[in-house]
């Protein structure tokens, strides 16, 4: 039988992040992180993020899949873990996230934007992500996610350096001077290979639109099928030369 020393279970009510932390003090813990952890496992880095912003510590996640969400659920049961509802979802992302909630030992917390898709027609007109695709990730996205990250210190995110020549040199532990607060990034380092040893060993939920030839999923407005050989970021705001929506940036 596994045992709570056996996984160095960590407990989000630990008294070390009862309180907020000054920016220069989040700089310094992320310093120290990135120094620490540069090299180790994905285990490790969560275990180190948990345990050191306890309660004020969340897990962010698209749902393209779990993995992230399921890594710290087995280190910090409990754990809330962030989905931004934008209200322009494939109903196969919704799923990944109804099942995450209801399987693994997190919290999910769906966060939306201040206005639902109707009252931003409304304002800005139909179709904003067919005009200003900044602008529509900025409201559905950015806004909400900054809302979400003041009851928290640090985050953690599934960003791999793999994925894109943009996060070629993403760090396991920054400190995000835009933001005040410590990015967390425990799969930086892992590989498609890794990832999907991951998946199979765990039996993690995957979005099935991985296996209808879509190579990166977000909003069913600006996501499209990509072709073999293709970045699969290329498949994003197809129409624009645009790779991020800007909650990385």
């Amino acid at each position: 039988m596994i045992v709570a020393q056996d996984l160095g279970l960590v407990s989000l009510s630990a008294p070390v992040a009862a309180g907020r932390r000054t920016a220069a003090e989040l700089q310094s813990l992320a310093l120290e992180g990135a120094s620490l952890l540069a090299d180790a496992p994905a285990e490790e880095i969560a275990r180190w993020a948990a345990s050191t912003f306890g309660s004020r510590f969340c897990v962010t996640s698209s749902m393209a899949d779990a993995v992230v969400a399921h890594l710290f659920s087995r280190v910090a049961p409990g754990v809330d873990v962030v989905f931004l509802d934008t209200g322009l979802h494939f109903p196969e992302t919704l799923k990944v996230r109804d099942i995450v909630a209801t399987t693994m030992n997190v919290n999910v917390r769906s966060i939306r934007p201040r206005m639902t898709v109707g009252q931003q027609d409304g304002e800005f007109g139909p179709r904003l992500f067919a005009r200003s695709p900044d602008e529509c990730c900025f409201l559905r996205k950015v806004e909400p996610l900054e809302r979400a990250l003041s009851d928290y210190d640090s985050w953690a995110t599934g960003l791999r350096r793999d994925e894109s020549p943009t996060r070629a040199n993403t760090p396991v532990v920054a400190f995000d001077a835009k933001k005040g607060k410590v990015k967390v990034n425990p799969i930086a380092a892992w590989t498609q290979s890794d990832v999907d040893s991951y998946i199979a060993r765990w039996n993690v939920p995957v979005n099935e639109l991985f296996k209808k030839g879509y190579g990166s999923i977000g909003c069913w407005p600006c996501t499209r099928r990509t072709k073999a050989g293709e970045d699969p970021r290329a498949g994003r705001w197809a129409m624009f030369e645009k790779t991020e929506c800007g909650l990385h940036v």
